[in-house]
């Protein structure tokens, strides 16, 4: 079947009831973590995670994705509404759309938000359609050494992830991979540095590290630093978030290109949404030099953002699912759920599991029509939300948390185990270290180990094999120039920066 009767053909498995439920309650869940400060998409998924491994593969996934996409857009919401945002991608929405609230126009903003999230949706659901005749036969054609230099280049690249110094990625990163090697050996089926202790012949769980990188530390984060304010929040009924026809034409041009952005950046390996947020920001900044106003309420410099972190969202669902390659910690976890129930994300995904693949996407497209449903009534339920106290916060996380981690393998190692890692997660947070870069190394980690392995084998031992194709080649430079080329552009400022000081001081002479 071609890209549009796959589409089809998960539509109608997405809109079974069991299906639809799971959509409605993570759209729900997600929408509800974005709006609290801090707690982001990752947290949210890490509670739910041990859940979904008591459901089918495909309710799990569905619950997550739903997660996923709701928590983006639910992150904006304070951003809006009392300028705190949810997590680094709604940092953006605070630059005009809390300055348009101030204006009065709050439901606007809140409306110009959930039509940008929804058109964005569509669209970029729309383009994965496109684009998916083209990606899958590359990926196909990819065997254990292009696959081996897609999860080691990734690991690399995935370790800039934070957008801090190099060691405050790689070391985490280093970490995670360590973690990955605990428990039985697949091959040899020995037991790798359990030091005696029976249940860690499983290995370190991914809802364990989770709840313990995200949930505890987050636990011990709020209650050192959460200072909430919402002096001033005003009532906003749901006839307030129809915006003006000026400002929906406004609106629309930006609608349009952020999803296209979105989608542009959410392929790419990274932090996509929030590079996606301040890079279409930063288009209509450009495209509006003449007009002014950014940063006092422009429609435009709201709508773009929005579409740009919903495209952004679904763009990112294709390398996970196609290649197998999660470029965030929650993607991470999606493709973990897959695989504790058996099914490999790749690009023999499509046919070896199609309802699974189709229905991801085509959720995505209802998780959307619930995002609509779900925030326009609810809006003001999101205002209490907001003015929740940490006292009720913290508690009601550790519990959950606890409950989903317990659930995996039933022994108390693992909730000791937990509390540690959250313990040592937060001294990462406070060292400023990258939390996603453990996690994404514990994930990637023992794929990187299964295609080095696979690799050797066909090779007969030569090390050679790795670089024994044109595309391993290529994958490898492009690696490399991953790697050298925000170096080079260090030391191009460095330069430029000492000729402009240079030029300066000799001006400054001719003038004495």
């Amino acid at each position: 079947m071609n890209a549009f009767e796959g589409f089809l053909y998960g539509l109608e498995i997405a809109v079974s009831p069991e299906l639809l439920v799971a959509a409605f309650l993570g759209a729900f869940a997600g929408t509800l973590i974005g709006v609290l400060p801090g707690i982001g998409p990752v947290a949210g998924a890490a509670v739910v995670l041990p859940i979904t491994f008591m459901y089918d593969p495909l309710v799990g996934m569905v619950l997550i994705s739903a997660i996923y996409l709701a928590s983006q857009f639910g992150g904006s919401i304070t951003s809006v509404l009392v300028n705190i945002p949810g997590d680094a991608q709604s940092i953006v929405a605070t630059f005009d759309g809390y300055p348009l609230a101030q204006k009065g126009r709050a439901g606007a903003a809140v409306g110009i938000m959930v039509g940008g999230s929804f058109i964005a949706g569509v669209l970029g659901i729309l383009v994965v359609l496109l684009t998916i005749p083209i990606i899958t036969p590359v990926a196909l054609s990819f065997g254990p050494a292009e696959f081996f230099a897609l999860t080691a280049g990734g690991l690399i690249a995935l370790s800039r992830i934070s957008g801090g110094s190099i060691a405050s990625g790689l070391f985490p990163m280093a970490v995670g991979v360590a973690l990955a090697t605990v428990g039985t050996d697949a091959i040899h089926s020995y037991n790798r540095y359990t030091f005696g202790v029976i249940e860690l012949a499983t290995g370190i769980s991914l809802a364990m590290l989770a709840v313990g990188l995200y949930g505890i530390s987050e636990i011990l984060y709020m209650v050192e630093n959460r200072k909430l304010s919402t002096k001033g929040l005003s009532r906003i009924r749901v006839r307030d978030l129809t915006p003006t026809r000026a400002e929906v034409r406004e609106a629309s041009m930006p609608w349009l290109r952020g999803s296209l952005v979105g989608y542009g950046f959410g392929i790419l390996p990274g932090p996509s949404a929030t590079l996606a947020t301040f890079g279409s920001y930063r288009v209509e900044q450009a495209l509006g030099r003449g007009k002014g106003g950014f940063g006092t309420g422009r429609v435009a410099g709201l709508a773009g953002p929005e579409a740009a972190n919903s495209g952004a969202t679904v763009g990112s669902m294709v390398p996970a699912l196609l290649l197998g390659l999660p470029f965030s910690a929650t993607l991470a976890m999606m493709l973990a759920a897959m695989q504790v129930h058996g099914v490999a994300p790749g690009p023999l995904l499509i046919d070896r599991n199609p309802e699974l693949f189709w229905s991801v996407i085509a959720a995505l497209f209802v998780c959307n029509i619930m995002l609509v449903l779900i925030n326009v009534p609810l809006v003001g339920l999101w205002i209490r939300v907001v003015r929740t106290p940490v006292y009720l916060l913290a508690p009601s996380i550790l519990l959950l948390g606890a409950i989903g981690v317990y659930s995996v393998n039933t022994n108390l190692i693992d909730l000791r185990l937990m509390v540690l890692i959250g313990a040592a997660g937060y001294i990462l947070r406070k060292a400023n270290f990258s939390i996603a870069s453990m996690l994404i190394g514990l994930v990637l980690g023992s794929l990187v180990e299964q295609y080095f392995l696979e690799g050797m084998a066909m090779g007969a031992g030569d090390p050679g094999y790795f670089l024994s194709t044109p595309t391993a080649i290529v994958l490898w430079s492009l690696v490399l120039l991953a790697v050298v080329a925000p170096v080079l552009s260090r030391a191009a400022a460095r330069i430029r920066g000492g000729r402009i000081h240079h030029t300066e001081t000799a001006t400054s002479k001719g003038r004495s």
